[in-house]
């Protein structure tokens, strides 16, 4: 029997065995504090970021594929189960909070599957790699927060294990776009990088 054959990085899309993981647009990330505090990032994410994932969601649905998000949200109230790297930086958002919670702009489907995480990427704290291969998914568009944290280790991970990546780049945002910028460029060996504009049309021929 031949072996099955492996979607090429830059080969057509199968809507249907495709999901859109959005990463970490969850309230304690992008919320009103997050003006004062991080401004260049707050006016990227609101202004660009967060109508190119609405954008990205509808597509991929209207394709036959699924919409799956991750939110930093600890499994304990005082969040012994975090990564060390999280306790370190002070990541917490206990469960059922609202700074947990997925911003209201991109709020997932009734039947959207939403992982929390403790970790930058969430193959490392969830099941999100099982759940994908249970839904068949083989291409895994990764968009949302922050560039160079925890969307860099998800594309990585999700390259070694497997999985086609696909990196959008308007539909990221970090701190600076210098920063931005510089993590697109580190991380292009592990994925396909793409914009909202040509993924969406693409989508809606596949």
């Amino acid at each position: 029997m031949p072996a099955p054959t492996e979607p090429a990085r830059h080969g057509p899309i199968d809507g249907g065995r495709t999901a859109l993981l959005v990463i970490d647009v969850q309230r304690g990330v992008l919320g009103p504090d997050s003006a004062a505090a991080r401004p260049t990032f707050h006016t990227a994410a609101r202004d660009v970021v967060v109508p190119n994932i609405g954008r990205l969601a509808d597509a991929v649905r209207a394709a036959g594929g699924e919409v799956v998000y991750t939110v930093i949200e600890s499994l304990t109230r005082d969040g012994r189960d975090r990564s060390l790297d999280y306790k370190q930086t002070g990541y917490h958002f206990p469960p059922g909070s609202d700074d947990a919670r997925v911003i209201d702009e991109v709020a997932p489907g009734p039947d959207d599957i939403v992982l929390p995480k403790t970790s930058s990427s969430p193959f490392n704290s969830t099941v999100l790699a099982y759940v994908l291969r249970n839904m068949g998914i083989d291409t895994v568009i990764a968009v949302g927060f922050l560039t160079d944290q925890c969307v860099d280790h998800t594309v990585r991970d999700g390259a070694d294990l497997g999985f086609r990546m696909i990196c959008v780049d308007d539909a990221c945002a970090t701190d600076t776009d210098e920063r931005h910028q510089a993590a697109l460029v580190a991380f292009a060996g592990y994925c396909r990088r793409t914009t909202t504009a040509a993924l969406v049309a693409e989508l809606a021929g596949a």
